[in-house]
């Protein structure tokens, strides 16, 4: 054995100096914040946030994303027409479901908003009406006791007043934290629709991704005029739920906005870009009748 080998040692400093090299490398190196890029669900394309317009579609296959009440109403209504109806309206617990208070106060501080739906007056091409939004960011629009009250009392508002109504439905259904008290909101809101129908006034439904259960059940599809945006989910059980009753497998896009226009459940499919001269050009026919 040759103990004058060299031997190999390691030097602590040069470690050392290697990390703080390579740590500096990183820090020059550009970053990416967050929130700056979003992800198109429709054809999994990263996106540049500011290549989003106000109307938020896809720049690459002009996919329609979610909206606030806020967004909806920049889009929708006149500049600085619309005032709110039952701002300060919040839910309760009326079952004592637990830890519901807490789901509550963190859809409150995800949407910005109350409850799961905004309404107001306002005007839409200078033509006054009611309109009525609901927000998916809310436990995906779910309808529970104040959902149904505030869209009850906006069309009872607009019977009153003898005024059009429009509403912006999204919906994941009924709220199971609510119970039975949840489900009796189909039958308020639907009642009401009938009063505003036989005073002659004009009701528009907007079918937004998605429109799903008790709200498809009962108010959504009651519309005179039922518009829809492009490849909204339209149906009120979900396709598992049905495929596994009939044992059948449902053809390709059923229950998006296409397949139900072709088979009269939507009078027409609208773009966002094009849903306010739309819905100008339907108050105007209103109007004039």
């Amino acid at each position: 054995m040759n103990i004058f080998k060299k031997k190999s040692y390691f030097s602590v400093s040069g470690t050392e100096e290697k990390k703080k090299t390579e740590k500096n490398k990183k820090s020059q190196e550009p970053s990416i914040p967050d929130g700056m890029w979003i992800k198109c669900n429709t054809c999994k394309n990263i996106i540049y946030k500011k290549e989003v317009t106000e109307f938020k579609l896809c720049p690459n296959c002009g996919a329609h994303f979610r909206m606030s009440p806020a967004e909806r109403i920049k889009i929708i209504c006149d500049e600085g027409s619309f005032k709110e109806l039952d701002a300060d309206m919040s839910t309760k617990n009326p079952m004592n479901y637990p830890d519901y208070d807490k789901v509550i106060k963190k859809a409150k501080a995800k949407s910005g908003i109350k409850e799961g739906v905004v309404t107001g007056e306002c005007t839409i091409g200078g033509f006054k009406t009611v309109i009525a939004i609901m927000d998916s960011h809310f436990m995906m629009g779910s309808m529970g006791s104040v959902v149904g009250e505030k869209i009850t009392r906006a069309i009872e508002y607009s019977t009153e007043n003898e005024l059009p109504i429009i509403i912006f439905t999204t919906s994941g259904g009924a709220r199971m934290q609510e119970g039975i008290v949840s489900l009796m909101q189909m039958a308020k809101t639907a009642e009401a629709v009938g009063q505003h129908d036989e005073a002659g006034l004009l009701y528009v439904t907007v079918l937004t991704d998605p429109t799903t259960g008790g709200v498809t059940a009962s108010f959504a599809m009651l519309g005179d005029i039922i518009l829809a945006e492009p490849k909204a989910l339209i149906g009120f059980a979900g396709q598992r739920v049905i495929q596994g009753t009939i044992h059948q497998k449902l053809p390709e896009g059923f229950q998006r906005a296409e397949f139900q226009l072709e088979h009269g459940f939507v009078d027409r499919i609208v773009n966002r870009e094009d849903m306010r001269d739309e819905l100008i050009s339907i108050l105007k026919l209103h109007e004039a009748k």
